[in-house]
């Protein structure tokens, strides 16, 4: 073993419980363990991050992983931490939710090194052939009314009610857990605390059922030190997918991590050392205004997610925003860079006639703009005048200028008033 995976969690602050016994098998020999990832979208987001993570360092330490895509558990809904019934999907939405996950993961676990090589299973595959019958048979028999209804996510949906298809879901999941003891030879479940109660059901099938020991590991939920859910925004869940959340958005929000944040995240989400932790924090007290905790989290992580490439991009935009730029680095952005910093900001749209008929720049920012970036012409001379307009980053010095400037992206004009006043003016045919 390269290191100890329990010892490894432990300092990074990422156990919340663990069966006896389970650290003992871990340094015996090496290990399979397995995680479910829900396959109810089409991309995971930074929460299921905590158990890619978990997956990683499980690796790491000479241990085989098993991703599990629930394509047989996505069409009945975990109750887990669900104050309501969920969706069901198609087959059809379900599939593509799968390969669209298994993509993300393969950007994290190695599928090829060797025995420790990652696998994925669907547990479609082992449930579209199990009948009811036979499945109350061999494995309900196994599992006490009484035993399910005294866990947690069954007694807290009781008042509210809870369909029999979702009460029925811990023995499905417990049949997982069987099924690759049997047949991977998984001795090890890990998972969010949220779901301690269904993994336990899983080690008991396979002690009653199988006659065979198996453990469990659990993560704390991630919470932010505000009380704020970790990994949503004012726009929704923080997305793996680039097209769902961009690099930019996706670099900003670890960005914006509070110092007790970012002191947590970055065991969490980062593969450094505990030395080059340390090291950094210890930085970052010296001058907390730098944000250097921040930028290295940031740094690290969209990097992974996303590409070096990425990363350097959302750093020109963020400068664009918040710091100095030139107008070569507005010009750098792509379209989808672009249209996501400055998201939000008023906007109009003006035909490509309109813009080459402009008189000048005080006819383009006040007429031709539907007035979206000055009300009168007026103003927009008085400003002008001032200093204190910009068009891409460059700065206006006549209110008479013509209107030449080079699109951006072909398309995109950026008006500025002020130091904090944007406005995006689209050109089109």
């Amino acid at each position: 073993m390269t290191k100890d995976f329990v010892e490894e969690l432990k300092w990074r602050g990422m156990i919340h419980d663990m069966m006896p016994g389970v650290q003992e098998q871990l340094n015996k020999e090496m290990t399979s363990a397995y995680i479910g990832f829900d396959p109810t979208a089409d991309s995971l987001h930074i929460g299921s991050l905590v158990q890619i993570m978990t997956l990683v360092h499980f690796q790491k330490a000479g241990h085989k992983p098993f991703a599990l895509v629930g394509g047989a558990t996505g069409m009945v809904g975990d109750p887990s931490g669900k104050s309501a019934e969920r969706n069901l999907l198609s087959e059809e939405i379900l599939n593509h939710n799968l390969a669209c996950v298994k993509k993300q993961l393969e950007q994290f676990l190695d599928f090829d090194c060797g025995e420790n090589s990652a696998e994925m299973v669907n547990n479609y595959d082992w449930f579209k052939n199990f009948n009811f019958l036979d499945f109350i048979r061999d494995v309900g028999k196994h599992i006490s009314v009484n035993y399910m209804m005294a866990k947690d996510s069954v007694k807290s949906r009781l008042e509210s009610g809870m369909s029999f298809t979702e009460f029925s879901y811990q023995l499905v999941q417990g049949y997982d857990f069987y099924w690759l003891y049997n047949n991977k030879n998984c001795k090890i479940q890990l998972g969010g605390s949220d779901q301690w109660g269904n993994i336990v059901t899983g080690t008991e099938l396979i002690r009653r059922k199988g006659q065979g020991e198996a453990w469990a590991i659990t993560t704390p939920l991630i919470k932010k030190a505000d009380g704020t859910k970790f990994g949503k925004t004012e726009g929704g869940n923080v997305w793996l997918d680039r097209k769902l959340t961009s690099p930019y958005k996706f670099y900003q929000y670890w960005l914006n991590s509070s110092d007790e944040d970012a002191t947590n995240y970055i065991k969490i989400f980062t593969l450094k050392t505990k030395d080059e932790i340390d090291a950094l924090i210890a930085e970052h007290q010296e001058a907390p205004h730098q944000r250097k905790l921040q930028q290295e989290l940031g740094k690290d992580i969209t990097t992974r997610v996303h590409s070096q490439e990425d990363y350097e991009m959302a750093i020109k935009a963020s400068g664009i925003l918040f710091g100095k730029s030139t107008t070569e680095d507005l010009e750098s952005l792509d379209e989808d860079t672009l249209l996501s910093v400055f998201d939000g900001v008023p906007q109009t749209t003006i035909s490509k006639n309109t813009f080459s008929n402009s008189q000048n720049v005080t006819d383009l920012l006040s007429e031709e703009s539907n007035g979206i970036v000055f009300p009168s012409k007026g103003e927009a001379r008085r400003m002008i005048k001032g200093g204190g307009v910009s068009v891409n980053k460059v700065k206006l010095s006549n209110e008479n200028q013509p209107v030449d400037f080079k699109l951006l992206n072909n398309k995109y004009l950026l008006a500025q008033k002020g130091k904090k006043n944007y406005f995006l003016i689209t050109v089109e045919d």
